[in-house]
């Protein structure tokens, strides 16, 4: 049986890595795709660069490596520095053997998860869509704090993004569901991935969707 895909998206706060590392699954940044700053042609905001644009990121040289690694059980992936914005390396994944009763789920987890879903299930790939949900004031406050700590980009960049993503949380949550995400909390999520990593005969019961 080929591993099952999970592809999370959400807010960047939302706890899209959190959930990946507590899953216990392998796991697959996204992330990692971006382009590097001097690309030309990169989408532009108020405050500089549109790094919550799709075209800042490589859509398809994700999903090749995805499909690789459910193919083939391995991949290599770009190493992206977020605070220099460029690639600094690569390096390779590989999945494990299933233990005994489960089944290979990787995750996915990216504020872009949501472009791929149907480009994903057009190439014949098992693939679960989540938008993972939190209130959009706590995201705000968790990601000031997060990108501050991390010296992720110039202070007022990150105030002046964090409100605008604050504003048009909803759209962007529509725009995933539309293209093939469910909404699901924390708590919902962790419970669809272990559905899926659950052999069928042990299936527990399917998490419920959160509007």
């Amino acid at each position: 049986m080929d591993p099952a895909l999970v592809l999370v998206a959400g807010e960047s706060g939302s706890g899209k890595s959190h959930l990946a590392r507590i899953s216990g699954c392998p796991r697959f940044r996204l992330d990692e795709y971006y382009l590097d700053g001097d690309a030309p042609n990169l989408p532009q905001a108020g405050y500089g660069i549109d790094w919550d644009h799709p075209d800042t990121w490589d859509g398809v040289g994700a999903l090749d490596a995805l499909e690789e690694l459910v193919r083939t059980g391995r991949t290599v992936t770009p190493e992206y520095d977020i605070s220099t914005s460029k690639r600094i390396g690569q390096h390779e994944i590989q999945l494990p053997d299933p233990a005994p009763g489960r089944r290979i789920v990787i995750v996915a987890e990216g504020i872009f998860a949501p472009e791929i879903v149907e480009p994903a299930r057009a190439r014949g790939l098992e693939v679960t869509g989540i938008w993972l949900y939190r209130p959009p004031p706590l995201i705000f406050l968790l990601r000031l704090v997060r990108d501050l700590r991390q010296h992720r980009k110039p202070p007022i960049m990150l105030l002046r993004r964090g409100l605008a993503l604050l504003r048009s949380e909803p759209g962007r949550r529509r725009h995933a569901q539309a293209l093939g995400c469910t909404s699901l909390t924390m708590t919902e999520a962790r419970r669809e991935v272990e559905r899926l990593a659950t052999c069928p005969s042990q299936e527990p019961p399917r998490a419920t969707s959160s509007s």
